[in-house]
C-alpha cells in the first residue's frame, strides 16, 4: 500500500471529522476568494456606470445622494427643479451639452426617466458605449416608453404593449403608501433598448410632456378640478425636472479636468443647486466601502487562522487514537521521518481539499453576488478569478494547514513503539 493510499484511507475512516475540517476551511477560502474577485470587479462597475457627464446638478441634501438617485436609481428625488432654472443654465454657459431628467414615477417598482432624446443621442451610460437598441424606436411623441434590458426581461413586455405608471409613495392623492396609478393616461411601449451593463437596464425613459401632464392632472385634482390635462394644458408650474446632467466643453490643448473644477465652483455659488462630480463621488463612496472590504477582509483571515487552529486539534485528537496504528507502522519498517511526513501530508491533503472547496463555494458566491447588484443597482459587474489570487490562497492555505498540522506530526514523531504495541485488555 502507498504512502498515500494510506493516508487517504486514514482520512476516509475518520469522514465526519475530516469532511467538517474541510468544510471549515472552504467557508474561510470562499469568502476571502470572494471579496478578492468581487473587489476590482465591483468597483469597475461602479465607475463604468457613472456615465460620460462631468457634472450634475440636482436639488438633494448632498452631491452623492444626488448621484446615487439619478444614475443608480437608489431613490426618487424629493426636490423639483423648476424648468425654466434649467434653461438658464443652459443658455447662461456654452456647454458641450446638456440633459434635463425628471424621476419620481416607476412601473412595477421600476423607474421611469422622463428627459429628451438628447438622452439617448448624447449621455452614455458607460463612456465609450453609446445606448443600442434591441428593438423597435426610440420615444418621439408623448406617451412613448422605451423598456430597459432588465425591465424588458422581468416584465416579458416588448413593443405594442401598453403599460401604466405609478407616482409617488407618501403624498398621493390616495393618502396610501404605495403611490397611485396614472389610470388616466396610458404608454405604448415603443422600444427596447440592449443592456449597456449599467443601472439604466432596468429603468424606462419616455418624454418630459407626457410625465409634466400626469402631475398636472394630479394638481388639477387636488385642488378639485376634475377635467383631462393635455400637453397644451401644462402651466408654468407643471414643469419641472428633477436633475441635470451636464458635460463640459473639451479643447485641444486644455486640460478639461482644470474646466470641469472651475464650472463646478461657478454652478455651487451660482446655481443655489447641489453640484456633483459623479466621478468624485464614485471615488468617495468606494473609498468607504474599501474601509469596509479590509474589515471583512481581515476576519476571512481570521476565519483562516481558526480553520489551522481547527485542523491542529482535529489531528492531535486523532492522534491520541491512533498511536497504536503508528507503531505497527514504526514495525513495519517506517522511519520517524516517514511517520512525520506522513502526518504532514495529511494535514496539507485537508487544508488542499478546503482551498479547492472554498474556490467552488466563492465561484457560487460570486454569482449569488453579481445577481443582487444587477437586481437591485442594476450593476452589471463581469467577475473573474485572477489566476495568480486563486493560486497564492491555494498554496496559502495547503502551507498553513501543513505548518497547523506540525504539532500532531510531532506527537506521531515521538511516539513509543513498544508501549503501544502491547496486548490491547
Amino acid at each position: 500500500m502507498t504512502d498515500l493510499l494510506f493516508i487517504l484511507r486514514s482520512l476516509r475512516s475518520r469522514a465526519f471529522q475530516t469532511a467538517t475540517t474541510i468544510a471549515t476551511v472552504a467557508v474561510a477560502v470562499g469568502l476571502m476568494a470572494t471579496l478578492l474577485s468581487m473587489r476590482d470587479a465591483g468597483r469597475a462597475a461602479f465607475r463604468r456606470g457613472s456615465g460620460n457627464i462631468d457634472l450634475l446638478l440636482a436639488a438633494e441634501p448632498g452631491p452623492l445622494v444626488a448621484v446615487l438617485n439619478a444614475l443608480f436609481h437608489a431613490g426618487a428625488p424629493a426636490n423639483p427643479i423648476p424648468f425654466a432654472r434649467y434653461l438658464e443654465i443652459r443658455d447662461g454657459y456654452p456647454w458641450a451639452w446638456t440633459v434635463p431628467i425628471l424621476q419620481g414615477d416607476n412601473y412595477r417598482g421600476y423607474p421611469a426617466i422622463a428627459t429628451t432624446t438628447d438622452f439617448f443621442a448624447r449621455y452614455e451610460p458607460s463612456p465609450g458605449q453609446p445606448w443600442e437598441l434591441a428593438e423597435g424606436r426610440l420615444f418621439e411623441r408623448p406617451f412613448e416608453v422605451v423598456l430597459g434590458a432588465d425591465v424588458a426581461a422581468a416584465t416579458r413586455i416588448g413593443t405594442g404593449g401598453r403599460i401604466l405608471l405609478t407616482h409617488g409613495s407618501g403624498g398621493s392623492r390616495e393618502g396610501g403608501h404605495d403611490g397611485h396609478v396614472h389610470e388616466e393616461y396610458e404608454y405604448e411601449v415603443v422600444g427596447v433598448l440592449a443592456p449597456s451593463g449599467s443601472a439604466h437596464d432596468r429603468a424606462l425613459f419616455t418624454d418630459l410632456e407626457s410625465s409634466w401632464v400626469l402631475h398636472a392632472f394630479d394638481r388639477h385634482e387636488r385642488e378639485g378640478r376634475h377635467v383631462h390635462v393635455g400637453v397644451e394644458d401644462l402651466e408654468e408650474v407643471d414643469r419641472q425636472i428633477t436633475g441635470i446632467l451636464l458635460k463640459v466643453p473639451s479643447r485641444s490643448g486644455s486640460s478639461v479636468g482644470a474646466a470641469i473644477a472651475q464650472q463646478f465652483d461657478r454652478m455651487r455659488r451660482e446655481s443655489g443647486l447641489t453640484v456633483a462630480q459623479p466621478a468624485q463621488e464614485v471615488g468617495k463612496l468606494l473609498a468607504v466601502v474599501s474601509n469596509v472590504e479590509q474589515l471583512l477582509l481581515a476576519m476571512a483571515g481570521v476565519v483562516l487562522l481558526a480553520s489551522g487552529v481547527g485542523i491542529m486539534l482535529s489531528l492531535t485528537s486523532s492522534m491520541d487514537l491512533r498511536r497504536r496504528q503508528v507503531a505497527i507502522i514504526r514495525v513495519l519498517g517506517a522511519s520517524r521521518g516517514k511517520v512525520l511526513a506522513m502526518t504532514l501530508t495529511e494535514s496539507a491533503l485537508l487544508g488542499l481539499g478546503g482551498a479547492v472547496a472554498g474556490i467552488l463555494l466563492a465561484g457560487v458566491g460570486n454569482t449569488i453576488v453579481a445577481a443582487s447588484l444587477a437586481r437591485q443597482l442594476g450593476l452589471v459587474v463581469p467577475w473573474s478569478f485572477d489566476p495568480a489570487v486563486v493560486l497564492g490562497l491555494v498554496v496559502g492555505t495547503t502551507v498553513l494547514a501543513a505548518l497547523a498540522g506540525t504539532g500532531p506530526a510531532i506527537l506521531a514523531y515521538r511516539t513509543p513503539v513498544a508501549a503501544h504495541l502491547r496486548p490491547i485488555g
